[in-house]
């Protein structure tokens, strides 16, 4: 198999969570753009239905959208059933979809707690498992969750339940790996530094911030959004055959220290 065809996702099936702005829609179109048929989810229905018409219009795809909270499992099992009915296949999961809480630990209120732990760990386990029981069955399949460098390492901000969130997805990727490994089903992380999205903005506005973020990496930059795309084309495709159960941090060398 030459290169080309290593990385050649052209008519394979892509659910991207968490769709709807930031990091998502880049993994989607990212897909979108080397031929993947792409089904995305997320709590807004306006900005879902304008992106799949983009898509679709601008690559040439058929794109499935659904509105859905992915703390709701009866939405998350109709919203993959739907997927799968639709396209018969289902090759990719890129599991995204995230929140976070900033708030001194003694203060922080459980709910909130529990809440960044259910959106960024219980729904990543419950969609990977929701869309396994039909990579299981076709014998192949990729699964990409979105972990962090606060799954690796601590820092300054008082963000414990994003760690606990982020650290716990980075393990149960490797658990996953294994149970699903002599299935044809490769389960893998990114685990991404500081890039632009909704949930860094504000990060970004500060220059005070900005410059302490730049100086924790040895390239002493954010990330730009083309930085994940090449993880994201490696791990979605048969590049990866021979990887499993491994996360890649993309965070310009934050986590060397």
């Amino acid at each position: 198999m030459d290169v080309d065809e290593l990385f050649n996702i052209k008519g394979n099936v892509a659910i991207i969570t968490g769709a709807s702005s930031g990091l998502g829609q880049l993994f989607a179109e990212t897909l979108a753009s080397k031929g993947a048929n792409i089904a995305i989810c997320a709590r807004r229905l306006d900005r879902l239905e304008a992106f799949a018409k983009q898509l679709e219009a601008k690559y040439g795809i058929s794109v499935f959208y659904m509105a859905l909270d992915v703390n709701d499992e009866t939405k998350v099992k109709e919203f993959v059933a739907k997927a799968y009915e639709k396209f018969q296949r289902i090759d990719i999961l890129v599991n995204n979809a995230g929140t976070g809480a900033e708030s001194p630990s003694t203060e922080v209120p459980k709910e909130d707690w529990q809440r960044v732990i259910n959106t960024n760990l219980v729904s990543v386990f419950v969609f990977a498992r929701e869309v396994a029981k039909y990579m299981i069955k076709q014998g192949h399949g990729k699964i990409i969750n979105i972990a962090s460098i606060y799954g690796q390492v601590a820092d300054i901000f008082p963000v414990s339940s994003y760690h606990a969130a982020k650290g716990g997805v980075i393990n149960l990727t490797r658990a996953l790996a294994v149970e699903w490994a002599q299935s044809g089903v490769n389960v893998n992380a990114i685990a991404p530094g500081y890039f632009p999205s909704e949930m860094t903005e504000d990060f970004f506005k500060d220059e005070k911030t900005l410059t302490y973020l730049k100086s924790k990496a040895p390239l002493n930059r954010i990330g730009n959004l083309d930085d994940l795309k090449g993880t994201l084309m490696l791990l979605s495709s048969h590049a990866s055959d021979f990887i499993t159960g491994q996360t890649i941090f993309v965070d310009g060398g934050w986590t060397i220290w």
